[in-house]
């Protein structure tokens, strides 16, 4: 159980790879980021605002229930990590002794950001999975409004297509498995505040968590999902694993930085503490 909440010792992502890419300049990777994370909060506070304006939708009733949502929280997360992962680049390529903001944090702070992005990399693709596969109205019509179709492809779609930018571009590595038991925990921590919803708000916030309307299925619909975070998780590990592979390995890439920065072949050694080149792992 220690290493649960053990934070590490080694040095703290010594070359950068969670502020640089292999295929773009990190000035690039900065706009993306930052672009994606203004339209994720636009996205969020477009949303509040419309729901408060619209009596016949909920009001602003409906814009407070909808902190409630699994859907809901992680977009906000998603948000907030593409909002500080463009400030941790932009600090990167500003820093004249190519220290990052992010490198500069305490080491608890510095574990919980690898914890986060292993939850913006797993979480979305559960969300939209869920959505479509079990909450969408198949055999209705299509969405009757276009707020209702631009909300739903914007927090159930393009959630996924971040989360797959952030796993496919930069240069982060295969995040630590035990990132999987914390994401069953928050997972826990959600069913836990959806029934204290339901206690306070009189609501459940998705129907296959009411006894009343799915019985014993209940159980199985939590641990059907709690299963389905692992094996995404563990298939984002693979992806991840791959894209630095053939990326590295194969095709040499090692990174593209900020210019007058130190190049991955200069800090190697240290990024192993050590223990030997990269290209020989």
């Amino acid at each position: 159980m220690p290493r649960v909440f053990a934070f590490g010792s080694d040095p703290f992502d010594p070359t950068h790879r969670f502020e640089t890419s292999w295929l773009i300049p990190p000035w690039l990777l900065f706009t993306l980021r930052a672009s994606f994370s203004l339209y994720a909060f636009t996205t969020l506070f477009f949303t509040l605002g419309y729901q408060c304006a619209h009596a016949d939708i909920g009001g602003c009733w409906e814009a407070r229930a909808s902190f409630s949502y699994f859907t809901v929280l992680t977009y906000w997360g998603l948000a907030f990590y593409l909002l500080f992962s463009s400030i941790h680049t932009l600090s990167y390529i500003l820093s004249p002794t190519s220290t990052p903001l992010l490198n500069t944090w305490p080491r608890p702070l510095q574990a919980l950001h690898a914890l986060f992005y292993s939850t913006v990399t797993t979480y979305p693709f559960l969300v939209t999975i869920v959505y479509w596969g079990v909450l969408y109205p198949y055999g209705s019509s299509w969405f009757p409004t276009q707020y209702l179709a631009w909300g739903a492809i914007s927090e159930h779609a393009l959630n996924s297509f971040f989360a797959l930018f952030e796993i496919l571009i930069p240069r982060t590595t295969p995040q630590p498995w035990i990132h999987a038991l914390w994401c069953i925990i928050i997972l826990a921590l959600y069913l836990a505040l959806a029934y204290v919803t339901k206690a306070s708000e009189g609501f459940y916030t998705y129907d296959f968590l009411d006894p009343g309307k799915t019985g014993k299925l209940v159980a199985a619909y939590v641990f059907g999902i709690g299963a389905a975070a692992v094996i995404v998780f563990g298939i984002v590990w693979c992806v991840v694993w791959a894209r630095r592979w053939i990326t590295e390995e194969k095709l040499g890439r090692r990174g593209v930085f900020a210019k007058g920065k130190a190049r991955v072949g200069d800090m190697e050694a240290h990024e192993l503490g050590g223990l030997g080149r990269f290209a020989n792992k």
